[in-house]
């Protein structure tokens, strides 16, 4: 009884703290964080990256950098670093105490600034993915883009965890996850570390691996980027309940984590199993190729030598506490109507594979799966995630100079598109976003590259829930292409048209005078002729329009979307 009372007491005591906490961070200045950032926030603040207690100080970072430990010669692989933009550091100081807010508003945790300094990008990006080179690893492509200038280390005091209204019956913390594997008996534990649909060779593979360490299985997907209104979310958390079901009961064990995969290789390998270990796992299964941006593409070369992962966790097994399974891939084969191992499989069996592209493909064509493949049910899911192209959205993005047809072009497909009748279709012309949506915007790159943006993210939006976007902006610079390409193809089809009907043909259609305005100095930065004009690298299909009139160049274009299934 009188435990009991104490306990009340000291949440009591914690409660009134948190509130108090509250009230004070109402008067700090804020930092408002990002999905990206507010998944490294959760994790810090629900005990995952312990021993940190705070994003790290310049001292600590420029040591994990250099040779994978904290000042205190902690084993850590990968910097932890609250990101800023140079504005926001400029207003910033010693000591002081920042409210961190989501993206709501709503204050998590309150940071008192110990260390504020502009870090060496390209120095980060060759300790941690071996490369300083975004066209030969999209992960250092996503860390420029989306990296701030200024990194803040110190100290946090968290008042709430960030809000999740889904699933949380599977979001556990570290304390949680511990408890239940105790309520369980459980004392070896395997951590997997999942990011993607797992099927019956993962559920072979998984089990042999237990087996093999005399451990129960955490089964802990990484969902941090996962969007709650996408349809394909939804399926992916959905298809991990249904394998669960194909494990013995008293084995398994289901988490969600809210992190993100940095596609670093060997040193987020070593991450990933620091962060299982503080969830109570005593194992954890590492692919031949973990965490590699490459891994699962058939066809294509590795970024890290083979094995690099596990080299890496298992050097330091005596100091994080955790030991490295070797996750072996196993393979079905129809003589013996089973899968085996990579042991057991001999020179005359012939495996039946399914590869990621041939899975893709079969689900967009609406093409039957073998049954050795998967189990009825997580096909159920797949079909929710990915359904046939007839079916799903999709964007055409026309990219060229001034008048080289894009609005005209946009305007018969917009019609033609129509008379289809079985999805909504949407113009998002070049010059009525400017008006509508970006109107307080220059003609400046940085602002360019905001508006083709913007663009994506409506074009996004329309995708995603089945519609029709077509897109006709000059668009001139291929990074703020890419971007769009990158985010629409998460929800759907992108069909890049480049108009590349040459600068002297647009000139001669200068309808409004613009081309004679920017030739006589009367417009700056005009596309053409003092600013750029950057081609696509890879457009799905390219027209120059002296040899196509707008009807012929539809036509083009409706017969490539025929071809690749989008419409019937």
């Amino acid at each position: 009884m009188k435990d009991s009372l104490n306990h009340s007491e000291s949440l009591l005591v914690h409660f009134r703290r948190m509130e108090s906490l509250k009230a004070e961070a109402v008067r700090y200045p804020s930092i408002h964080l990002n999905k990206r950032q507010l998944c490294n926030l959760e994790l810090l603040l629900n005990r995952a990256f312990y021993p940190l207690t705070g994003y790290l100080t310049q001292e600590d970072y420029e040591r994990v950098l250099d040779f994978q430990r904290l000042s205190d010669d902690t084993v850590w692989p990968v910097p932890i670093c609250l990101d800023i933009s140079e504005k926001s550091a400029q207003s910033l100081s010693q000591n002081e105490r920042i409210a961190l807010r989501d993206e709501e508003g709503f204050i998590l945790a309150v940071l008192k600034v110990k260390s504020l300094w502009k870090p060496d990008l390209r120095k980060e990006a060759l300790r941690i993915w071996g490369t300083e080179d975004p066209e030969k690893h999209p992960g250092v492509r996503s860390f420029f883009d989306e990296t701030g200038s200024w990194y803040v280390g110190g100290s946090l005091e968290g008042i709430q965890l960030p809000f999740h209204y889904d699933f949380n019956e599977i979001r556990l913390t570290p304390p949680e996850v511990h408890r239940r594997f105790s309520r369980n008996g459980w004392r070896n534990v395997l951590g997997f570390h999942a990011e993607d649909f797992l099927h019956r060779s993962h559920v072979e593979a998984i089990l042999s691996a237990a087996r093999e360490a005399n451990s129960s299985i955490l089964i802990h997907p990484s969902i941090g980027l996962g969007d709650p209104g996408e349809p394909r979310y939804y399926a992916l958390v959905r298809s991990y309940f249904e394998i669960l079901r194909n494990f013995p009961k008293n084995l398994i064990m289901l988490a969600l984590l809210p992190s993100f995969s940095i596609q670093a290789g060997p040193r987020e390998a070593l991450l990933q199993a620091i962060v299982r270990k503080n969830f109570g796992c005593s194992h954890f299964l590492v692919a031949r190729d973990h965490a590699d941006p490459f891994a699962g593409q058939s066809g294509t070369e590795r970024f890290y030598p083979p094995h690099s992962a596990r080299k890496l966790v298992e050097e330091y097994e005596s100091e994080t506490g955790i030991k490295m399974v070797p996750f072996e891939p196993f393979v079905y084969v129809k003589e013996k109507a089973e899968f085996v191992s990579p042991e057991e499989l001999g020179a005359e069996m012939q495996p039946s594979e399914l590869s990621p592209s041939e899975l893709l493909r079969r689900m967009e064509n609406d093409l039957k799966l073998p049954e050795w493949f998967t189990y009825p049910e997580v096909v159920a899911e797949l079909k929710l995630a990915f359904p046939p192209k007839s079916a799903q959205g999709f964007t055409i993005f026309l990219t060229g100079l001034s008048g080289s047809g894009k609005s005209t072009l946009a305007k018969v497909l917009l019609v033609k598109l129509m008379e289809m009748r079985d999805r909504p279709v949407t113009l998002l012309d070049g010059d009525i976003v400017r008006k509508n949506l970006s109107s307080e915007l220059d003609f400046s790159k940085e602002h360019r590259d905001l508006n083709i943006r913007r663009i994506g993210f409506v074009a996004s939006q329309i995708t995603k829930n089945g519609g029709i976007a077509i897109c006709a902006p000059i668009a001139p610079y291929e990074e703020s292409r890419r971007h769009n390409r990158e985010l629409i193809s998460q929800y759907g089809g992108y069909i890049e048209v480049y108009l590349s009907t040459p600068l002297e043909t647009c000139e001669l259609r200068d309808a409004k005078g613009v081309y004679a305005k920017a030739r006589a100095g009367k417009i700056k930065g005009f596309t053409g002729i003092d600013d750029p004009y950057v081609p696509p690298a890879n457009p799905e299909i390219t027209i120059d329009t002296r040899e196509f009139n707008p009807i012929e160049a539809a036509q083009k274009v409706l017969l490539f979307l025929e071809e690749q299934g989008y419409v019937r």
